[in-house]
């Protein structure tokens, strides 16, 4: 593929010198991109890759990868051709020199994100398994990019990360047009655009081969530490990633120590993805928040020149806003066991995806092959007979398997006073950080009136289901039947990647359902619909008031569900 010229891009200076400053230092690690479709994330990725040594490669990661096609396995032709036990190289080898680049990071697999993470730093990729010990360079530039709508990555993921960059289009029309007028012009003619660009390029090519990272001073090292501090950093990643990156910003404009306007203009970079409080605050660091905190670690930065990301609008985050609602630690709740495995959240499942535990003889077609397997029994087989036809043995793997968590809420009129619906809202809340540090998808389902909608559709983003939930109308009789429905049929759609979880929150009053039928006896078969179908259900009382008639929990009897009260679930209780 004929690629666009790093240097013909137009605008996106945070992201363009984000890669540059990780090619300098591959130590810095990956680089995050996060942000709106059709922005350019890979057209830059793409276009780094030409401006390092030797045609350096551009491996895209696909998504359904295996750990055995990323890291690199047994060669199985070779063994069965009996040329002996040799490595059959992956994709990190394949990338070694050039960039890797994974579109939707977010969606990949965390075993597989904790690998990458960790050959992008260390430059070498060990082998342990199916026999074979092996070691070769991997040293690359690892980018990701993600949509945060999709979901989030796992704080523990987000932070082996170097440097991050929220990438969105430009909003002058002036310079949308300027991107699409080099666009169409590449389009039409490729080879000629980028033989007009050649003499920038050639120049970035150059300065990047001479570029090495320069000294970091021992006198700057504690102003980088008091910066994390002040910005709330945990860990000590953020120092170390500013000071690798403000060294490769000195060396790549050609100095031999870093100072600290360096610092200044790598810290947006390095600390915008490590600075989040909860879930629901944006992700971001705000600008004026930064600002105060550089002033106060490195001094006054006046005369620090134009390159300060917090003067006017480069380089800021979105701002945090954080409304206090929700408790102060998440709702933990537990799912029956997929089989095969243990009871409680993101336990262990078999499927065609995971980390390699056994293998077995391949009945029918293989999903996947267990390649040290075949290899053994092949081997065995052909000691008694050397014409013996390779004999397939099929991997067994195991991942972790999180929820679809469908919360099914009741808006009615029942649930009254707007203090008890903020109450039940923070409680929902408690529930969406548990799913967002567990990987779980949510759900949102809320019944008033005649029936139930589907407030929203199962997601990873905590932001969205907290966005959705705020605008939901109250009031009306309680269809509490048409909600239980609506939960399960939610649930049971759900994919085989996650196992469903019905929470339902209500006070346990029915006063709707269909004409004829009573309402209550009809909310007492919905519930036992959820047991029938294995369904794994917990209850919340909503129930308030000095009197309690405490009328949801027959119906947890009927869904076999876990039954919890309003204020047991406000105090983050569970275990």
């Amino acid at each position: 593929m004929t690629r666009y010229p790093f240097s013909a891009v137009v605008g996106q200076d945070d992201l363009k010198l984000a890669l540059v400053l990780a090619a300098v230092n591959r130590g810095i690690g990956g680089v995050l991109l996060r942000g709106q479709k059709g922005s350019a994330k890979t057209t830059i990725a793409r276009g780094l890759a030409g401006l390092l040594p030797d045609a350096a490669a551009f491996v895209e990661l696909p998504l359904g990868a295996t750990e055995e096609r990323v890291i690199g396995s047994l060669d199985l032709a070779s063994m069965l051709a009996g040329a002996g036990v040799r490595f059959q190289a992956g994709l990190l080898a394949t990338a070694h020199g050039g960039v890797l680049y994974v579109d939707e990071v977010n969606l990949l697999a965390d075993h597989l994100v904790d690998v990458l993470l960790d050959v992008a730093v260390s430059g070498e990729n060990v082998v342990e398994r199916d026999g074979v010990s092996h070691r070769h360079p991997a040293r690359f530039v690892l980018v990701g990019s993600m949509n945060p709508e999709e979901g989030e990555l796992r704080p523990q993921l987000l932070d082996r990360f170097g440097l991050a960059v929220d990438v969105a289009a430009p909003v002058d029309a002036a310079v949308r047009a300027e991107i699409v007028r080099r666009r169409l012009d590449f389009d039409a003619d490729p080879a000629d655009f980028r033989s007009r660009w050649a003499p920038a390029e050639d120049t970035l090519v150059e300065r990047l081969c001479a570029a090495r990272p320069a000294g970091v001073p021992d006198d700057l090292l504690e102003p980088i530490a008091s910066l994390c501090v002040a910005v709330g950093a945990e860990g000590l990643r953020a120092d170390l990633v500013i000071a690798r990156a403000a060294a490769a910003l000195a060396g790549w404009e050609g100095r031999t120590t870093a100072g600290p306007d360096d610092v200044r203009r790598v810290a947006h970079l390095a600390l915008a993805h490590r600075s989040r409080r909860t879930p629901f605050e944006a992700p971001g660091i705000d600008h004026q928040e930064l600002a105060d905190a550089l002033d106060q670690s490195l001094g006054d930065g006046a005369d620090d020149g134009a390159g300060d990301p917090t003067d006017g609008d480069a380089g800021r985050g979105p701002e945090r806003h954080h409304d206090g609602a929700g408790p102060a630690r998440p709702v933990r709740l537990a799912s029956a066991p997929s089989p095969g495995g243990a009871p409680g959240r993101r336990s262990p499942g078999s499927g065609p995806r995971g980390r390699l535990v056994s293998d077995r003889a391949a009945e029918g077609p293989v999903a996947s092959l267990a390649v040290a397997g075949t290899a053994r029994a092949t081997a065995v087989a052909r000691v008694a007979d050397p014409d013996s036809p390779p004999l397939l043995r099929e991997a067994v793997r195991e991942a972790k398997v999180a929820n679809l968590v469908v919360i099914a809420v009741d808006t009615s009129g029942s649930m009254g006073a707007e203090r008890r619906m903020a109450a039940v809202t923070a409680a929902v809340h408690g529930l969406l950080v548990d799913a967002y540090q567990r990987r779980d998808r949510v759900a949102v389902v809320g019944f008033r009136d005649q029936g139930a909608e589907v407030v929203v559709r199962p997601t990873g983003s905590i932001e969205i289901a907290k966005t959705r939930l705020g605008s939901v109308t109250t009031g009306g009789r309680t269809p509490l039947a048409a909600g239980i429905d609506a939960a399960l049929d939610l649930a049971s759609s759900s994919s085989v990647d996650h196992r469903p979880l019905v929470v339902l929150v209500s006070d346990g009053r029915a006063t709707a359902a269909a004409a004829g039928v009573d309402p209550m006896a009809a909310a007492l078969d919905a519930a036992g619909r959820v047991r029938r179908r294995g369904v794994s259900a917990v209850v919340v009382d909503a129930e308030d008031g000095p009197t309690r008639l405490r009328l949801a929990l027959p119906l947890a009897e009927a869904m076999g569900a876990r039954y919890l009260t309003l204020a047991e679930m406000e105090a983050g209780g569970l275990g």
